[in-house]
């Protein structure tokens, strides 16, 4: 089995008009963490920047205008990729694996491939993804009403993840937190 591990951080909300800033993640194939990466990289041309969302990310727009631009990481994270899916076989993908990824990351990550003209995003990964904010449910609906919220930093104190506030929205900081708590709730890989 092929996971794709990963984490965005992006501009605002919305796909359409904000962009992603940065890439965090790691491969894991048959159990075994193979590649980690982390790409910070500047939003399309005409991308929209949500202040808020800048803030919550520690980062300001001029930071972020000097990261490399998006037509040079999207090759890297590509050539990546091809390390260990064949896009060309319809039975060898990842699965991607985030929190809250299905309704946020992964519409980003299809629109960063649109961006940069590639039609490929199906033959990496699989349609069904594990979101780890679904995954959690079950194993603290009981406690779910003594909870603040269910955000992957409240979710991961109570599942017993040691967290460390200050690093939070920060995409490689945030993966390593997710793929605790999918340890956690599906058992090591």
């Amino acid at each position: 089995m092929k996971l794709l591990f990963y984490d965005l951080e992006t501009t605002g909300l919305d796909k359409d008009k904000h962009g992603v800033y940065q890439m965090s993640g790691r491969i894991v194939v048959d159990g075994s963490i193979v590649e980690t990466f982390d790409f910070k990289v500047a939003p399309h041309n005409g991308a929209e920047y949500d202040d808020e969302a800048l803030n919550v990310g520690h980062v300001s727009r001029e930071e972020i205008s000097n990261y490399p631009p998006m037509e040079e990481v999207f090759p890297q994270f590509i050539d990546m990729l091809n390390k260990y899916v064949n896009k060309y076989d319809k039975k060898d993908k990842f699965f991607l694996v985030g929190y809250n990824n299905r309704h946020f990351d992964d519409q980003f990550l299809r629109s960063f491939f649109e961006r940069n003209g590639s039609k490929y995003f199906g033959s990496y990964f699989w349609s069904n993804s594990f979101d780890c904010l679904v995954l959690a449910t079950p194993f603290l609906a009981s406690k779910r009403y003594l909870m603040v919220d269910f955000k992957q930093a409240t979710v991961a104190k109570e599942l017993g993840v040691k967290v460390d506030d200050v690093k939070l929205h920060d995409a490689s900081y945030d993966i390593e937190l997710c793929a605790k708590i999918y340890d956690r709730v599906c058992g090591k890989y």
